[in-house]
């Protein structure tokens, strides 16, 4: 191994707790086609156990710095070719550990365009900076009257060369450069002021028009707002030390540079020249990197936050395989039905009219009772957006109606039901259904399974982001895409139901080879092993290997095709049921059966402790489901709009997304409430995902209720301690009610342009679409 590999693997190593032959062995496998799932789950003896997601910080550390091993290379290589190569450069540019850090040494070889420095070497005036350094007694306008020439013509112009020539250096100063940044990064202000005349339009920064912190402790979202109202021209931005006691210190250490220690002329002139090179070029150089450094940091921590916040909701409870009646509410349009089998095939469609203006109370609630009775419909699932409460209770009272055995009637998020509904999937899904009724069927299905539903509706329409059209779209693209594949592999995906949309997210798999499986099962009925899947086309031997573990196939003829067992491992399990003495089918699923086995008993040459583990953990809980249990939220009754709420009323609620600064919770008045930080436990809470994640069923009381800014302050704690605080205050701007993302449905009709959320969710924009299939 060459000591670049090395460099990198001990560097990573270090990074995610593990030893460099543990990266070694992950890198290798990864760099020959392996998935980070297929590894984590698979090759536990190959990388002595790391998880998914030591694997993934791992992939992306990876990039990173072999991106910057190719960039030292090149850096080397071109001051190389100059002749300036040295040994102490060459280990400066071995020792620098960041990108930042290679730029700052390659600075001054850096081939750039003609600057005023270059002009006044020309004119032949660095002897004369040379001078005023030599001898600092010396009066610099004296000396500078011997450099007088044609091109330079007054003493003025020959010390501004003078000045321009030691500016560079200074600016090209890498160890000055590394202190100063230090320095800014511990000590710099973030200060926004209002722009003149953008109070009135830029009302909602208005916690921003004169706001001052330390740079190095801003909280992402607010780094976020703050960056935001600048795009937008609300605000101007500025990063640097104190005004006073910090402008000095950074022009202490520039003067340091330089090298000024008296009081002569020369030292009171480059005294000067360290304050203009300050104020001029370094201050807003390091307000540059500050500014960079800032934006990174929060894209991060959004990207996270969204990250985190997806794979809770594709990871939330299924309802299971049970015959599911879907309504999207809506009033003048009349709400949408759509029942579903326990396979969520669609049986039947109907719109029923019980709102304004029709009226149609009995109609709606016949036919509602007709649907339940002829498919024999245990799950309700009512959408959350517009009229839901009253589609609630016209529910509530139509199941009285109802003997014996009555559903279960369930409030379900619609966010993105509509935006797939008017998606070329659903149109290929369903050719003749109308538009309108696609989306009853989503809602439907997502109560059975989320991850299988979700997955076909693009992160942005699902809202539980955090500014997430303001981040690095690629970044988070590649995050997102990484969590809807570690959580559909978490799942394992039933091969003979699962759809082409989700069948693309299996480890080895991707849009083409899932299609081809769908077209082969469509033209060839069902799967009946794992093994049959290598006569689909497209798919060899290294895509099997890393997909045929996730795939599940029940009742067929290999009891192991239903259990997360590989098939390279199979002959593992027969051994263990063989030690057994009994039928695979009797030992699978009674833990029982496999008391008093060693895993030692089975390991051999190629499989190990952790693979043996594995297997006989799989046989006892066969294709389990990691999943929690289901369960769902219960709405007061008489709330059903924000003018209901009182301050003291407990209540019930989902929670819809989860922020820096708190939780969002969904308590039935088509406005998410929020849960600020503090107000989540009767303890500190550094991180909200400490206590909730999307998806929860809460209990929470009213604190504050804010009718015309639709605001609603929400607490979790016992101690009666949200009586006293503001839960109710953005830190992140305003966050727009359910109709506009988190946890509501996006504007009926064709799928929206992209529209800038309003701090707490919206669309990413088209780079994210590619975050839901595989590239």
């Amino acid at each position: 191994m060459d000591q670049t590999a090395e460099r990198i693997a001990r560097t990573i190593a270090a990074e995610i707790s593990a030893s460099p032959a543990q990266v070694n062995a992950a890198v290798g496998l990864l760099d020959g086609g392996a998935t980070v799932p297929f590894v984590a789950r698979y090759r536990k003896e190959v990388t002595g156990g790391l998880d998914d997601t030591q694997l993934r910080t791992l992939n992306d550390r990876l990039t990173y710095l072999r991106e910057m091993e190719a960039r030292r290379a090149t850096i080397l290589e071109s001051i190389k070719s100059q002749g300036k190569l040295t040994d102490d450069l060459a280990r400066d540019i071995a020792r620098a550990d960041t990108k930042a850090t290679l730029e700052d040494i390659y600075l001054p070889y850096k081939p750039k365009r003609r600057t005023k420095a270059m002009i006044a070497r020309e004119n032949g005036l660095e002897p004369l900076l040379r001078a005023i350094l030599d001898n600092r007694t010396a009066d610099p306008q004296a000396l500078a009257q011997g450099y007088l020439t044609e091109n330079v013509e007054t003493v003025k112009a020959a010390l501004e060369g003078a000045r321009d020539i030691l500016a560079e250096e200074l600016s090209e100063n890498a160890t000055l450069l590394g202190s100063l940044r230090d320095f800014m990064q511990k000590e710099a202000l973030i200060s926004a002021k209002v722009v003149e005349g953008k109070e009135t339009a830029g009302a909602k920064f208005s916690d921003y028009f004169d706001h001052q912190e330390k740079w190095a402790t801003i909280p992402g979202h607010r780094a976020l707002a703050l960056l935001r109202a600048a795009k937008e021209e609300v605000v101007t931005l500025e990063i640097a030390p104190d005004p006073e006691e910090g402008k000095q210190r950074a022009m202490t250490m520039v003067a340091a540079a330089i090298g000024i220690r008296g009081e002569g002329p020369g030292d009171q002139w480059l005294r000067d020249v360290a304050g203009w090179t300050w104020r001029v070029k370094l201050s807003l150089s390091m307000y540059v990197d500050l500014l960079s450094d800032l934006r990174r940091r929060a894209h991060e921590e959004a990207i996270a936050v969204f990250a985190r916040n997806l794979k809770d909701l594709l990871l939330a409870a299924p309802a299971g395989n049970r015959p599911t009646l879907g309504l999207d509410p809506g009033i003048r349009t009349g709400v949408k039905a759509a029942v579903v089998d326990a396979t969520g095939k669609v049986l039947e469609t109907a719109t029923l009219y019980p709102f304004q203006p029709k009226m149609d109370v009995r109609g709606a609630q016949a036919k509602i009772v007709e649907m339940v009775r002829r498919h024999g419909v245990e799950l309700i699932a009512i959408g959350n957006g517009t009229a839901s409460r009253e589609t609630e209770r016209l529910v509530g009272e139509t199941l009285a109606l109802i003997e014996g055995k009555k559903p279960t009637k369930v409030i379900v998020s619609e966010a993105g039901a509509s935006v797939y509904s008017a998606s070329e999937l659903a149109a290929q899904e369903f050719p003749d259904l109308d538009v309108s009724l696609r989306g009853a069927v989503s809602i439907a299905r997502r109560l059975q399974d989320p991850l299988a539903e979700l997955v076909k509706i693009t992160p942005e329409s699902i809202g539980v982001g955090q500014y997430q059209h303001d981040v690095d779209q690629r970044r988070l693209a590649q995050a997102l895409e990484a969590v809807v594949e570690d959580a559909v592999n978490a799942v394992g995906v039933d091969l003979n139901i699962a759809s082409a949309p989700l069948l693309t997210h299996v480890a080895g798999l991707g849009p083409s080879l899932a299609q081809s499986i769908v077209a082969h099962r469509d033209a060839n009925g069902a799967f009946p092993s794992r093994k049959a899947l290598m006569k689909v086309a497209g798919i060899g031997p290294k895509a099997f290997e890393q997909c045929a573990g996730f795939l599940r196939i029940r009742d067929g003829k290999e009891p192991l095709d239903a259990s997360s067992v590989h098939p390279e491992a199979y002959d593992v399990a027969r051994r263990i049921v063989q030690a057994c003495g009994r039928d695979i089918r009797e030992i699978m699923g009674k833990p029982e059966a496999l008391r008093g086995l060693r895993a030692e008993q089975f390991v051999d040459a190629k499989f190990g402790l952790p693979t043996v583990r594995d297997i006989l953990s799989e046989l006892e809980k066969p294709g389990r489901d990691p999943r929690p249990s289901f369960k769902t939220a219960s709405f007061a009754d008489g709330v059903e709009d924000i003018k209901d709420l009182k301050p003291g009323m407990m209540l019930e609620g989902t929670v819809t997304n989860v922020a820096a600064f708190g939780a969002f919770v969904d308590i039935g008045v088509h406005q998410d409430g929020l849960v600020h930080v503090s107000q989540l436990a009767d303890r500190f809470v550094k991180d909200p995902h400490e206590v909730v994640k999307a998806g929860d069923v809460v209990k929470v009381r009213v604190t504050e209720v804010d009718i015309a800014r639709k605001r609603i302050g929400l607490t979790m704690r016992k101690d009666g301690g949200g009586d006293r605080a503001a839960p109710a205050r953005r830190d992140d701007g305003p966050r727009g009610p359910r109709g506009n993302g988190g946890g509501g449905r996006p504007p009926r009709g064709p799928a929206p342009k992209a529209p800038q959320d309003g701090g707490g969710n919206g669309a990413l924009g088209d780079a994210l679409r590619a975050a839901m299939r595989k590239k």
